[in-house]
C-alpha cells in the first residue's frame, strides 16, 4: 500500500479564503442574486485568523442556495472561479504537488468546499482526486437542499478521507497532510505526516507541542513567520532595526536600485567581518526584499542561533561534507531561486585572515556560478566596507564605545554580472572581479599591513610565525613587493 498527499484548500493551496472569488463568479453568472448576510465580514475574518464556527455555518446555508437549481447551473462560476484561483497557488506549494506526484503519492484536495464549484481549480492544478462535499440532486437533475454525505469538515473530513483511502487502498500512515486550520486536527493527526500550513493561532501552537513542521507556500520550507502577521522574521528583524540602532556605525548603502523588485536573483558578495550580517540587514533594509542567505554548518550548531538563522531563511552549508545526513544547501538554494526567492552568499566561505585579508582579488567557491548556470537569473554582486572597522576578527564583540569617529559601513550593489554561461569557474572570475570592481582602491589594491593589521585579522589577535614576515618591519609585502 501506498500513501497519499492530501491537502486542505483555503489558507493552505490558497493563502486565503476562496469564497470571495466563487460568491463574485456565482453572481456574474446570475445563478445567485446577492451577498449572503455578513459573508464579508466572516471571510475578513478568516483570512486574518482562519476558521472559525461562523464561517462554516455559511458554508453550511449554501447548499440550501442550491436548492431547486439544475446540476450543472454552476459550472460556468466553477470556471470563472478557477480563473482567479488558480494564480492564486503558491510556488511551493505546486514543487510540493510535483514532488508527491514524482514519489508515487496521489494528491487529494480535501476540502469543505463543494464539489461542484472547486473542480475545475483542481484539474488545473493536476490533483488527482477531490474528497469535498457533495451536493444532493434529485432524479430531475436538481438539487434537493441536502448533502450527499459527509459535510466534509473537521470530524466530517477525516471520515470521508478514512472511507475514500479505505475504497483506494490507501496506507494513511505512509500518506501526508496539509492544513490551517484546528479544525483539520483530526485529519492531521490521522496520517504519518501532518504539516501545518500559515496556521491559525491554535493549530501553530499545537504544530509546536507536537513537533509537526510549520510551512508557507509562499515561502522556502523552514521559513518562520509571525502568527497573525503573516510577516516573515526576516523582514520583521530588518523593519525594527534601524541604522539608529548602531550608534557606533555609519552605514551607507548604495547601488539598491540594481536589486529586482521581485523575481529570482542571486547576491554575491565578500566577507570581512562578523558585522557583515547587520550591513546586509540594513542593505536588505533598503532594498524591500529579503534573502535566503547561505552560510557555513558551524553558525547553525551554535544553540539557539542556529535556529534563529533557519528560521531567518538561512541555509546551512557543510562545507566538508561530514554529515552525511546534512540538508544539501545547493538543492535548498535551487528551491528557493524556483519560487522565485533571492539567494544571497559570500562564496569566500569564511573571513580571510594574515595576509589573505590585504591580497587584491578574490577566490573562493563556486556555488553562485553553478546555480546561475542552473537557473539563468540575474547574479548581482555587492561589496561590503569598512566592516572590520566596527568588529575586527580579533575582537570578542563590536566596538560598540567608538561614538564620537564613528566608521563608515558601506554596501554597494551593481549592476547584474555578464556572465556567458560556457564555464562556471570562468563565469565565477567573472563574479569576482565584478565584486572588486565595486571596492575602493584602497581595499581593491591595499597597502603592504603592518604587525597591528595582520593581528586584526586573527582570531586572537595574534599573528602566527609563519605570517610576521609579511609585516611592514621586514620580508615580502603581499603582492610579493620587497
Amino acid at each position: 500500500m501506498t500513501g497519499a498527499a492530501f491537502f486542505d484548500l483555503d489558507r493552505t493551496l490558497l493563502p486565503k479564503a476562496s469564497g470571495p472569488a466563487l460568491s463574485a463568479a456565482m453572481r456574474e453568472t446570475g445563478v445567485v442574486s446577492a451577498r449572503l448576510p455578513g459573508e464579508s465580514l466572516l471571510f475578513g475574518w478568516f483570512n486574518l485568523l482562519g476558521e472559525s464556527l461562523g464561517s462554516i455555518a455559511l458554508a453550511r446555508q449554501a447548499v440550501l442556495v442550491a436548492r431547486g437549481r439544475a446540476a450543472d447551473a454552476f459550472d460556468e462560476a466553477a470556471q470563472l472561479a478557477a480563473d482567479v484561483l488558480e494564480p492564486m497557488v503558491g510556488p511551493f506549494a505546486r514543487m510540493l504537488i510535483d514532488e508527491h506526484h514524482e514519489a508515487g503519492r496521489p494528491v487529494v484536495l480535501a476540502t469543505t468546499t463543494p464539489e461542484h464549484l472547486i473542480m475545475p481549480f483542481a484539474e488545473r492544478l493536476g490533483i488527482d482526486h477531490v474528497i469535498a462535499t457533495r451536493y444532493e440532486v434529485d432524479e430531475s437533475g436538481h438539487f434537493t437542499g441536502r448533502n450527499d454525505g459527509h459535510f466534509v469538515w473537521s470530524m466530517g473530513k477525516v471520515a470521508a478521507v478514512r472511507e475514500w483511502a479505505l475504497q483506494e487502498g490507501i496506507d494513511l500512515e505512509k500518506s501526508f497532510a496539509y492544513s490551517d486550520s484546528i479544525y483539520d486536527a483530526p485529519l492531521l493527526k490521522a496520517v504519518g505526516n501532518p504539516g501545518a500550513v500559515n496556521p491559525d493561532p491554535r493549530l501553530q501552537a499545537m504544530a509546536v507541542l507536537a513537533r509537526w513542521p510549520v510551512l508557507h507556500f509562499d515561502t522556502s520550507p523552514g521559513v518562520f513567520k509571525v502568527p497573525v502577521l503573516g510577516v516573515e522574521l526576516q523582514r520583521m528583524v530588518t523593519a525594527l532595526t534601524p541604522p539608529e540602532a548602531f550608534p557606533y556605525a555609519r552605514f551607507t548603502i548604495t547601488g539598491a536600485d540594481n536589486v529586482p523588485s521581485d523575481g529570482p536573483a542571486i547576491l554575491v558578495g565578500n566577507h570581512r567581518s562578523y558585522f557583515d550580517v547587520v550591513a546586509m540587514v540594513m542593505a536588505m533594509r533598503r532594498t524591500g526584499r529579503t534573502a535566503r542567505f547561505l552560510g557555513k554548518k558551524e553558525l547553525f550548531d551554535v544553540p539557539g542561533l542556529g535556529s534563529f538563522f533557519r528560521a531567518g531563511g538561512g541555509i546551512s552549508v557543510d562545507r566538508r561534507q561530514e554529515d552525511p545526513n546534512s540538508p544539501d544547501a545547493f538543492a535548498s538554494a535551487v528551491r528557493s531561486l524556483a519560487g522565485g526567492e533571492m539567494v544571497a552568499m559570500m562564496p569566500e566561505g569564511t573571513i580571510p585572515r594574515g595576509i589573505h585579508f590585504f591580497q587584491p582579488g578574490m577566490s573562493g567557491f563556486p556555488g553562485a556560478a553553478r546555480l546561475a548556470h542552473l537557473s539563468r537569473v540575474p547574479v548581482i554582486p555587492f561589496a561590503i566596507t569598512g566592516t572590520e572597522k566596527v568588529w575586527p576578527r580579533s575582537s570578542r564583540v563590536p566596538r560598540m564605545l567608538n561614538l564620537l569617529d564613528r566608521p563608515e559601513v558601506s554596501v554597494t550593489f551593481g549592476e547584474p554580472v555578464d556572465l556567458k554561461y560556457r564555464s562556471v569557474p570562468r563565469d565565477m572570475d567573472r563574479v569576482f572581479d565584478a565584486i572588486t570592481g565595486l571596492l575602493p582602491d584602497e581595499v581593491a589594491n591595499p597597502p603592504r599591513p603592518t604587525m597591528a593589521e595582520l593581528a586584526l585579522t586573527y582570531p586572537d589577535g595574534t599573528v602566527p610565525d609563519e605570517d610576521r614576515w609579511f609585516a611592514v618591519d621586514g620580508g615580502e609585502g603581499p603582492r610579493g613587493e620587497g
